[in-house]
This record gives C-alpha cells, sequence and structure tokens, in this order.
C-alpha cells in the first residue's frame, strides 16, 4: 500500500468528539516530523497519530506541568488557567524539558532560561532582554487536547477522528471509577485483542473469577461496524470475583457485549443479577510500538457503597494477570494478517477486529 508522507501537514480543524468531554479541544501546531528514534513505520505511526489516546488522569493535570510519552513523542501536559495544554516536551529556545518548568500566569515557563509560552504555544516573555521583538521560531508544538471519562486525551495529528464512546459515564444512577493505570511491555494491539478475547477466561483468569472446568465457548455472534465491531457472547461464566461467586444464582447467563473502536478501545458491558451493569473502557494508549500505558475507566449502577480499593486490587488481579501472558506472546506486534497465525472458532472477535485495523490502513506488523 502506497504510505502517506508523515511530514505532511495535517488539517488543523477539529473534529466534535462527543458530548462527554468536558473541555474544548485546543487548536495546534503539527510536529513536521516523526519524533526521534520512533518504533513505528512511519506510514502507521501517521495513521495512529490521527487518532485521540489518553495520556493522563485529569484529576493529577495541574498547574504543575506533567511529562507523558505517546507515540514516542515526549509531551508536556499542564493547565493555563484552567485550560488543558499538551505540547512537546521541549523548550525551541535551548532544547530543555518543559515539564521540569512551572506554570505561572497561565504560562509555562523553562526551567533553563525562564522563558514563557501561552495556551497557544507562542513565547510571551523572554527575562534576559527588556525590551525588541520576540522570535517567530519561539513557538511549541502544540498538539489537539480534550479531557473526557476522567482523562486527557491527546492527538498528535489534529484529532479528527471522532473520541470513543462511553455511554454510561455521565449517567447519574452510574458510579465512575478510575482505577490506576497500568504499564505493560507489549503492543497496545495485543493487549486490546486480548481484552475481547473469550476463550482466554478459564485459563489466564481461572484465579480471579473464571473456571478451568468450565472452558468451552459457545457460539457467540460478530457484527462489524463503522469504527470497528461489536460482539455478544453469553455463557455461564460468572464475572463476580471468586469471593463473591455466591452471589451468582445458580445457572445464571452473563450477557457481555464487546464493542470495539479502532485502532485501540475496547468496551465491555457486562449484565449482572436483578438488572446490574457493569461498563469497563479499556484504552490502551500506545506509549511506542511494544509499551502501552492502560487506562480502564469504569461505571456501574450497583454495589456502589462498597469500598473502591476492592473495585481496584480485582481490576488490578485480572489485568495483572493478562499482562504476564501478553508481554510474553511472539510475534510481539498484532499480526494483522490473520494467516500469520493459526486461528480458532472462538477468535470470531479477535479476526473482525484484526480485519478493522486492516481496513484504517495499519501494516502487517506496525513497527520498523
Amino acid at each position: 500500500m502506497s504510505a502517506t508522507n508523515p511530514q505532511q501537514v495535517l488539517e488543523t480543524r477539529m473534529s466534535s468528539a462527543t458530548a462527554t468531554a468536558t473541555a474544548t479541544p485546543l487548536t495546534f501546531q503539527r510536529s513536521p516530523a516523526l519524533p526521534r528514534n520512533c518504533t513505528f513505520d512511519s506510514h502507521d505511526w501517521e495513521i495512529l497519530s490521527r487518532y485521540w489516546h489518553p495520556v493522563a488522569f485529569a484529576a493529577d493535570v495541574t498547574d504543575k506541568p506533567i511529562s507523558v510519552t505517546l507515540l514516542d513523542e515526549p509531551l508536556v501536559v499542564f493547565r493555563s488557567n484552567g485550560q488543558l495544554v499538551s505540547a512537546r516536551d521541549i523548550c525551541p529556545h535551548r532544547g530543555a524539558p518543559l515539564s521540569q518548568g512551572w506554570v505561572a500566569n497561565g504560562n509555562i515557563v523553562c526551567p533553563y532560561h525562564g522563558l514563557a509560552y501561552g495556551s497557544d504555544g507562542k513565547c510571551k516573555h523572554i527575562p534576559s532582554q527588556t525590551d525588541g521583538p520576540i522570535p517567530d521560531r519561539l513557538h511549541l508544538v502544540t498538539y489537539a487536547t480534550q479531557e473526557a471519562y476522567g482523562l486527557v486525551w491527546v492527538s498528535l495529528g489534529g484529532g479528527t477522528e471522532a473520541l470513543p464512546a462511553f455511554p454510561n459515564w455521565d449517567d447519574p444512577d452510574f458510579q465512575q471509577i478510575l482505577p490506576p493505570s497500568i504499564d505493560i511491555n507489549a503492543s497496545a494491539g495485543r493487549q486490546t485483542e486480548g481484552f475481547i478475547d473469550v476463550a482466554h477466561f478459564a485459563w489466564i483468569h481461572h484465579d480471579s473469577f473464571a473456571d478451568r472446568e468450565n472452558p468451552v465457548v459457545p457460539q457467540y455472534s460478530v457484527e462489524r461496524r463503522e469504527r470497528g465491531m461489536h460482539a455478544e457472547y453469553v455463557s455461564t461464566v460468572s464475572n463476580f470475583p471468586k469471593s463473591m461467586q455466591h452471589r451468582a444464582p445458580e445457572g445464571y447467563l452473563w450477557r457481555r457485549f464487546f464493542d470495539v473502536d479502532v485502532p485501540f478501545f475496547a468496551r465491555l458491558t457486562v449484565h449482572f443479577p436483578e438488572n446490574g451493569r457493569l461498563s469497563i473502557l479499556n484504552a490502551a494508549s500506545p506509549v511506542s510500538a511494544r509499551t502501552t500505558r492502560l487506562f480502564v475507566p469504569i461505571v456501574r449502577n450497583f454495589d456502589k457503597d462498597l469500598p473502591l480499593e476492592d473495585v481496584y486490587a480485582f481490576n488490578r488481579q485480572v489485568f495483572e494477570e493478562d499482562r504476564a501472558i501478553v508481554e510474553q506472546q511472539r510475534p510481539e506486534d498484532l499480526p494483522i494478517d490473520r494467516a500469520a497465525e493459526a486461528p480458532i472458532l472462538a477468535d470470531r472477535s479477535s479476526g473482525a477486529y484484526r480485519r478493522a485495523l486492516a481496513e484504517i490502513g495499519l501494516g502487517q506488523a506496525y513497527v520498523r
């Protein structure tokens, strides 16, 4: 397939992401080149840069700048008079990391020479000179940024794609839960596919909620959709933690709905007894081609009075069980060509996911 020029400047108009976003995305200046030491194929990096990816918890971003990495690009994220800003973490004057500076009067201040930059990226003040023009080159490379689902989302390529949906996040009947993020030494594609894989429950999650005596995967339906796929899976595998299995009625059929948005977002909705609903947004942020920071906002309409520490512990247990195997998979990069591995009948959802990735133009293995 023909590669799009990675240095092409993408259009700067913003799409209307979703009604759940709590801050207006910023306009931005697109980076003219790939990050240094980029681990992605240049064509695939350009495709992935168009999408929104979570980089931090919104509550952690204050007027003190923080350092994050997305698609191999080091970023500084901060608030300027309440407005979220993300920029390349480098001062254009002498290359110092802005994340080691601070925010004063709405401007981020470089720790090396004190140059101050506004939310629009322009240099506003040079302490070492009392007058004279400020060079136009003293301008940060800034990126489209917004807040949604308790997270800060960044798009290096302008945010022209829609933000993944998480419908119940703003529903007053649902409790909002933000477990700690998890760092995984594996590709975001491998992690996302593992999240929607139903055949691994009995084997990987035997200690947390599933049962190796109940390994059969009943036939389930998968529907391709414009941005990914929808799967409906019904089985007797309980979603309660092992310590709470007694709460599952005998013979109860557990309904699980998986909705996947390319490239690395999957939403799982589980139907619990007595009209309980649990939804998890699996948002795998590609730090690099083989490093992922996983964010998992959760909502539920039951057990809202129970301690959140139990939710955090169970969530950590489940995803650590996944991490232990995903980090060992070979090849490390998700083979989009299904012929590269030997699929089984239970792989309907992963097959649809790989086809969706291919359709947005990602290569067969999206790393150098």
